[in-house]
């Protein structure tokens, strides 16, 4: 019995290669959200968590104690974090910043409707052997799924007409398309959740580090030899437990955003994969 062969033509090859240059991802956004929040949370810093309405008496400096009431109070608490506040706060913005980016992208990649949806719809017009109908749809859903969908029913149609390959090879290239598409369009979605999976890490340490300065303090205050200094021994441990919160609500957040992107794209890739079985099964039932 012959070998049935799989392979694609070297014209049919060229052609796949061609239609599917990588794209060159340039991350601007990111070089540009880092400092950008770095510079907002140093200012905030200073200018109003530091304002001296926020202190009794205006007095920023060593002793200072934040007004008793009202808003300023808990900017003036804050304040008394110490020098790690600025950095837990300029890690929290960049958090959100990505978070909302990455919110936007993943909404606009889900579509106008759910993959799932669109898979079944293109199914029913497959089986009615209208092509052009299927790919409507893909435009109309507008998501990643739709890209994917509509690249792999662009080669579909191409390879109903194509008279040099056999329907294994013909299958293969369909398959291929959807792969090549896929692997343009997964790196997209995942762009940037390094971030929020390196602040889930760091944001604790880095309170952590706070904490630990605002200890020091404290038992310095308690190591004078004679009646411990009251205020400086409160003063180190707010300082201490300020950049705790901070740094554990932080870490929360972007465990929590994180966890929630990549189940937003484990159900997009999901559709794809679904996508992709689809069309190559249509094909070898309505076209062998």
């Amino acid at each position: 019995m012959a070998e049935t062969k799989t392979t694609v033509t070297a014209a049919a090859a060229k052609s796949t290669a061609s239609s599917h240059q990588p794209k060159k991802s340039s991350n601007l956004f990111a070089a540009l959200a880092v400092p950008i929040c770095l510079a907002i949370a140093i200012l905030f810093y200073i200018f109003v968590l530091g304002n001296p309405a926020n202190f009794q008496g205006g007095h920023t400096g060593h002793g200072a104690h934040p007004v008793e009431e009202g808003i300023g109070k808990w900017f003036g608490t804050v304040y008394m974090g110490g020098p790690v506040v600025p950095v837990l706060i300029s890690v929290l913005l960049i958090c959100l910043t990505f978070v909302i980016e990455r919110f936007l992208y993943l909404s606009k990649a889900k579509g106008k409707f759910s993959g799932s949806e669109l898979v079944r719809k293109v199914q029913y017009h497959l089986a009615n052997k209208n092509v052009d109908a299927a790919l409507a749809e893909c435009d109309k859903q507008k998501g990643s799924v739709g890209n994917v969908l509509k690249a792999g029913l662009k080669k579909y149609k191409e390879m109903i007409t194509n008279t040099e390959l056999d329907t294994d090879q013909k299958i293969l290239s369909i398959k291929n398309e959807i792969e090549e598409t896929t692997a343009l369009e997964l790196p997209m979605m995942e762009k940037n959740l390094v971030f929020l999976s390196t602040i889930a890490s760091i944001a604790t340490l880095i309170g952590l580090f706070g904490t630990v300065l605002g200890m020091i303090r404290a038992f310095s205050a308690m190591a004078t030899g004679g009646a411990p200094d009251s205020a400086q021994l409160a003063g180190g441990i707010s300082e201490a437990l300020i950049n705790t919160a901070l740094g554990i609500g932080t870490s929360a957040i972007a465990i929590i955003m994180y966890n929630y992107f990549t189940t937003n794209i484990d159900s997009i890739t999901y559709a794809i994969d679904e996508s992709g079985f689809t069309l190559t099964q249509s094909f070898a039932a309505n076209h062998k």
